[in-house]
């Protein structure tokens, strides 16, 4: 049987467990793994804060798909035959057990994202598959019915078939546009938001959750999503405003970062229920300052905030509180608006929307339309997913699918 040639290009979490299914499903198949870097796998080293967010406990497809602004409907076939259940017995079988957060992330029990990468470089080793490392491509020609593909080095490789696997990379995109695919703009997906508010921004390290937010940006509809909230130095950050930069990916791109946010710090109490609050407190504690004196389950110092922001005095008591002065007060708790004037990065996460145009792939064995031999897997792919395992779980979908049909 002649032996079929593969070359990975991408060295992350698509292109090492494309490159381990290959090896796995066809054995005959010689599988070599090109990274332009010196060290592969470095989204997982990082990813999750050091702990690797391997995936989400979430087992139905059909409940998965909507975690993705891009890219769901054609993720929805895939994941009936590789999901997140699939990932943790594949990590299991392997020694690898995972653990379930609170909030439904998958992580190794070990807490550490090594465990996960020495994982996939040792089933690499046992496999045969060969990594190479500052192995960056310059460009990949079609040659027949196979592949040639130039090192920047110089060296030149002949291959049977491609798994393209470069993620973000601008390069990757490059090459996949010279096999004749269409490349939808790359723009940041997963960022935090900048807030020109120096008293919020004062208070750095408060959370709150959960909350609910409301984006308006020209020319899109509101965006909502709700979650825990963090103020940083900056801005704004935490779930809610990952899921909601996700979402408004490109329509905040078109706008520069400008929009407005809408924040109602207190989603589990409606408006009815906060008046009544308020008017108790009023009723109860006539004598003590409404800075100081709060009746409803915020933190102290964003309380304080909001009552300085309704523009009421430090030293006002709840006797003096006028109505006025209560409708705003109602109107910050309730439906607070914040501009957003820029973003921020998320440090854990390097998430970009945009890639290869979903319709030029076959999402049965990801295998290119355009150029048959050719397989893309992960990021470079116009998929991406909300923080919280969704982008990895991607990754290791589209990468399996890959490694099973890139040797028939």
């Amino acid at each position: 049987m002649k032996t079929l040639n593969v070359v990975v290009i991408g060295g992350g979490a698509a292109g090492f467990f494309g490159a381990i299914a290959t090896a796995e499903a066809h054995p005959q198949a010689r599988v070599v793994l090109l990274e332009a870097a010196t060290d592969p796998l470095a989204k997982v080293r990082i990813s999750g804060g050091g702990r690797c967010n391997v995936t989400h406990h979430c087992f139905d497809p059909a409940l998965l798909v909507p975690h993705y602004p891009r890219g769901g409907k054609a993720l929805r076939g895939a994941f009936s035959r590789f999901q997140p259940r699939d990932t943790v017995a594949w990590f299991e079988t392997r020694g690898v057990k995972l653990k379930v957060e609170a909030d439904g992330r998958m992580f190794p029990v070990t807490d550490d994202s090594e465990t996960i990468i020495n994982c996939l470089e040792g089933e690499a080793r046992r496999l045969g598959v060969r990594v190479r490392s500052r192995a960056a491509v310059q460009s990949v020609q079609r040659q027949g019915v196979g592949f040639t593909v130039h090192l920047r080095a110089g060296e030149v490789l002949e291959c049977d078939r491609i798994l393209l696997a470069t993620g973000s990379s601008l390069q990757g995109h490059r090459i996949a546009a010279a096999l004749g695919h269409t490349i939808e703009s790359p723009v940041p997906s997963l960022f935090t938001f900048t807030v020109p508010d120096g008293a919020l921004r004062a208070l750095a390290g408060v959370a709150v959750e959960p909350v609910d937010l409301k984006l308006t940006v020209v020319g899109g509809k509101p965006l909502i999503q709700s979650g825990p909230l963090l103020i940083t130095h900056w801005g704004l950050s935490g779930p809610a405003v990952l899921k909601l930069s996700a979402w408004g990916a490109r329509l905040l791109h078109d706008q520069r970062y400008r929009g407005e946010l809408t924040i109602n710090w207190l989603p589990d109490m409606s408006l009815e229920a906060l008046r009544e609050a308020l008017q108790l407190m009023r009723q109860q504690t006539p004598k003590r300052a409404i800075a100081t004196s709060s009746p409803v389950d915020l933190p102290r110092r964003l309380w304080r905030y909001l009552v300085a922001r309704a523009d009421l005095a430090e030293t006002l008591t709840w006797a003096n509180l006028p109505k006025a002065g209560l409708n705003r007060l109602v109107t910050e708790l309730h439906q607070g608006h914040y501009a957003l004037q820029g973003k921020g990065a998320f440090k854990d996460e390097f998430v970009t929307c945009g890639g290869v145009k979903l319709e030029e792939v076959d999402f049965k064995t990801l295998q290119s339309r355009r150029c048959p031999g050719l397989f893309l897997a992960g990021e470079i792919l116009d998929i991406d997913g909300v923080t919280g395992g969704f982008n990895f779980q991607s990754a290791w979908t589209t990468g399996w699918l890959a490694g099973q049909s890139l040797g028939t």
